[in-house]
């Protein structure tokens, strides 16, 4: 596999790893039909904990098999696999090499009220699975959000000393949050470049709206404003990432059609970010219109 010159500049960028977490970071930039261009497209699978299997998979069953999804997955295109422990063993032995994994290390679920997560995976568990990356949600803002940043940097810690890559999805939510807040741009802003600080490598957030939460924040964003344009929005949050010297991917969130999705991947594109994590919205559409979806978000990605 040789490196484009787009893969080996984000390389780069991460300048205290060693050479088994860069091999890992272009194991997952050099996979599937983005392979190369900095792009990427993921296929996240942990809303079964989140959300319960019903809610998750009714839709499509086929999907409860977590075979299924390796194949949705592989016969996409895509570069990664991103899923909790039962899942990636699901089928770690049948697609081993086949496709990087994302093992998602913590999960919270429906029936709790507290804004935290359990930790359901080990480091070990991703090097016995051969995965290149681990997963980890943190949510700023919560009761708990300090306890889990430390949760993530030593998890961190350990993952890159073994040379595994380092995935964070970055939620803002807690009592200072409704639900405009949880996606505001300058709260996105602030989760995104959380992340960064901590050490990831790829961060997820969800798409950010024109709405500006913090009290503190607003006469920074009078002063300096983002235009109100969604690609605008989408390269502040790039910019939150170090100036784009980070990963970022943004979530497809809650089901919608197919035409309000790929006009939110124009705008992630021609803002620069790096792609989306797409769970419940290629999941639980049959194969053959997840494929359909996810090959023409691949193609504007690829433009």
């Amino acid at each position: 596999m040789r490196l484009t010159p787009k893969v080996q500049e984000i390389l780069s960028w991460y300048e205290s790893d060693n050479p088994g977490t860069k091999a890992n970071l272009a194991r997952i930039l050099m996979q599937g039909r983005l392979g190369g261009t900095g792009r990427m497209v993921i296929l996240p699978v942990d809303q079964g904990f989140e959300h319960g299997p019903a809610r998750s998979f009714a839709p499509n069953p086929a999907a409860y098999d977590p075979r299924y999804l390796f194949e949705l997955a592989l016969e996409a295109g895509l570069n990664a696999y991103a899923a909790p422990l039962g899942m990636i063993e699901a089928g770690a032995a049948t697609y081993a090499g086949c496709i990087p994994t994302i093992l998602k290390m913590n999960s919270s679920n429906s029936l709790s009220t507290t804004k935290d997560q359990a930790v359901t995976a080990s480091i070990g568990d991703a090097l016995r699975l051969g995965c290149s990356a681990v997963g980890f949600t943190i949510y700023p803002g919560s009761e708990y959000q300090f306890e889990m940043m430390e949760e993530l940097r030593s998890l961190a810690e350990e993952a890159k000393s073994v040379g595994l890559a380092v995935v964070v999805w970055s939620y803002p939510r807690g009592p200072m949050l409704d639900k405009v807040g949880e996606t505001a741009l300058d709260i996105a802003a602030y989760a995104a470049h959380m992340a960064a600080l901590i050490g990831a490598h790829i961060i997820k957030v969800k798409p950010p709206t024109a709405s500006v939460s913090l009290d503190a924040a607003k006469k920074t964003y009078e002063k300096h404003p983002v235009e109100d344009d969604a690609a605008k929005r989408f390269a502040h949050i790039v910019q939150a990432c170090f100036g784009g010297r980070r990963l970022v991917v943004f979530s497809g969130g809650e089901a919608k059609g197919n035409e309000d999705i790929l006009k939110e991947v124009r705008a992630i594109h021609a803002g620069g970010g790096n792609g989306s994590i797409m769970g419940r919205n290629a999941f639980q559409r049959s194969k053959a219109d997840a494929l359909k979806l996810l090959g023409d978000i691949i193609d504007i990605y690829k433009a």
